[in-house]
């Protein structure tokens, strides 16, 4: 019994995510957008974002509100949002009217960007350059 539990234990530590340095995360409201232009910019192809970047659907992409890329969500970050297995990138900013808020890029399909809806508490977790987390932690 003793054997199975140090078993057990080492199995579990060896399964264990090791922490990512310098990980910032929060939980934010996610909806779901598409590519047509009446979700994006009335008289637009609906591709382009306010970056000026044409959204690719093969690509995972957000869009976030202004607060947050005051808090470090810049053009290019890197994004682990919980649930999904890839990385989605930044190239997309929000209204200003919106905050604490992400929408995910689904392409021009809008059923499944219907069936995502609106979701509160979803953690989304990206990476601080060292100046930035220094200075995070001094504050």
């Amino acid at each position: 019994m003793r054997l199975i539990s140090i078993l057990l234990v080492l199995f579990l530590i060896a399964c264990a995510e090791e922490p990512t340095p310098n990980m910032k995360c929060i939980m934010v409201r996610a909806s779901a957008y598409n590519s047509v232009p009446y979700q994006t910019r009335p008289g637009s192809s609906g591709t382009i974002t306010a970056w000026g970047d044409t959204l690719v659907d093969s690509i995972p992409s957000i869009a976030v509100s202004r607060d947050l890329i005051d808090s470090g969500l810049t053009y290019g970050t890197m994004v682990k949002i919980y649930g999904y297995r890839e990385k989605f990138v930044v190239n997309d900013k929000m209204n200003r009217r919106y905050r604490n808020k992400i929408d995910i890029h689904f392409g021009k399909d809008i059923r499944a960007a219907r069936k995502f809806g609106i979701k509160k508490g979803v953690e989304i977790c990206w990476e601080v350059p060292d100046s930035t987390f220094r200075k995070t932690l001094e504050e």
